[in-house]
Parts: C-alpha cells; sequence; structure tokens
C-alpha cells in the first residue's frame, strides 16, 4: 500500500486586522505548506483594540469568525515594555501547544524590515518555535497591486502624520491611494507610514462590515480612524 501523505505542519499567524496578515493568510491557504488553525492577536488592556494598529476586539474576533479560524487574545498592558510583551507572547504560545500539541510554527505578514525578522527569528529561537514570512522580500508595489486586484477591501486606519498627511485616515486601500501617495512612502506602508483594517478578500468567507467612525490625533502625532462593526 502507498504510504499516506504526511501532514501538513500546523501553524499561527499573528493578527493585527490589517492587510499584510489578511493576504499572509491567503498567500499560506494558496501554497498548501502549512495549515493555518489559528490568528493570534495582542490586545492592549483598557483600549481593547490591537497594539499600534487600533483595530477594535470586536472586529479582530468578527475577521477571525470570516476567515474560519480561532482568534487567541494575547494582552498586554498599556506602555507596555519590551520584557512584559515578550512574556504574554510566550504564554499565548503555551496556550497555542495546549490547544493543538505539538504546534511549532508561527507566521508573519512582515515584508521588508530584516530587524524586525531578526528580533522576532531570535525570539521564536528562544522559545522553541520555527517563525514563518511569507510575504518576506515582495516588492511592495507589485505586492499592493496585486491585493487591490485580488479583491482585498482594506482602510487606513492609523497614519503616522510624520511620514504622511493625516487627510489620508480613513482612506480606502486602492488604486487611488497608490496613485497619491507620495514617492517616500511605501505603497504597503512598510515602514509605519499607515496601517489598515481589513473588511473583505479571498481569505474572508463573508464580508466583515464595517462602520466609519471619527479621527482623532493621539500622542500629537499618529491620527486613528476608528472603524466598529455595523450595525
Amino acid at each position: 500500500m502507498p504510504a499516506e501523505p504526511a501532514a501538513r505542519p500546523r501553524a499561527l499567524l499573528a493578527w493585527s486586522g490589517g492587510k499584510d496578515a489578511a493576504w499572509a493568510l491567503h498567500a499560506m491557504r494558496q501554497r498548501g505548506e502549512v495549515d493555518v488553525v489559528g490568528l493570534l492577536t495582542t490586545i492592549t488592556e483598557g483600549f481593547e483594540r490591537a497594539s499600534m494598529q487600533g483595530v477594535h476586539v470586536d472586529v479582530l474576533r468578527a475577521q477571525a469568525a470570516a476567515a474560519g479560524l480561532p482568534l487567541l487574545e494575547s494582552r498586554i498592558p498599556q506602555d507596555c515594555d519590551n520584557a512584559r510583551y515578550e512574556a504574554a507572547f510566550a504564554a499565548a504560545l503555551d496556550d497555542a501547544q495546549a490547544r493543538w500539541p505539538g504546534i511549532t510554527h508561527i507566521a508573519f505578514g512582515d515584508l521588508l524590515l530584516a530587524d524586525i525578522r531578526a528580533w522576532r527569528e531570535a525570539l521564536c529561537a528562544r522559545l522553541g518555535w520555527a517563525p514563518l514570512f511569507p510575504l518576506f522580500g515582495r516588492d511592495t508595489v507589485e505586492l499592493a497591486r496585486e491585493m487591490i486586484a485580488g479583491g482585498l477591501r482594506a482602510t487606513l486606519c492609523c497614519v503616522d502624520t510624520q511620514q504622511l498627511d493625516a487627510a489620508f485616515a480613513g482612506r480606502d486601500f486602492d488604486q487611488a491611494l497608490l496613485d497619491s501617495l507620495p514617492a517616500a512612502v511605501d505603497p504597503c506602508g512598510e515602514h509605519g507610514e499607515f496601517h489598515t483594517c481589513v473588511a473583505d478578500g479571498p481569505m474572508f468567507a463573508v464580508p466583515v462590515p464595517l462602520q466609519r467612525g471619527n479621527t482623532e490625533l493621539r500622542d500629537a502625532r499618529f491620527a486613528y480612524t476608528d472603524f466598529r462593526l455595523a450595525t
């Protein structure tokens, strides 16, 4: 009898609610090299939002449901230092291994930044996990166009006003946006120029209905546009 094919490694995906994590999920499902079994997100206590991106936890949960995956929530305090972040991350991975015994892979949606990748690799090595970077090294002009042509719908939910005008906050991530970005701004916002909140795409079975709220400036720098689930 022919040998049964080996089971694919199971993997988590670090989930921010933004386009890069969403497209990483789509890319991994297309390749079929690993079985993505859950999403892991980091929530700031008190704000109940994804750290940095500011996506509300209710939206993150709806995105996970649309992707057909459970959402593991790792909580960190406000003004969290690196040591406490790493401890919370390690605890979340321990919880994942209790849920899926033997799982040791976690994927990230990083695109270009070698220092961030090296830090993640070192952290995962200390914790006995294998990091995956399914989009790393892609040309971001090509990748941004691929996302849009592939049906991804996302909106800018955070803009670093030291790199991009606050008026871009709340805009759709589409070809018109790409055409209007200053030349110095990465089309995927990989240098922190902007973050996005995903509402639809080939990684979701159904769209996530979002309602746009107000835009406010925080820390005298970051323009956040609030998105909640539409009622």
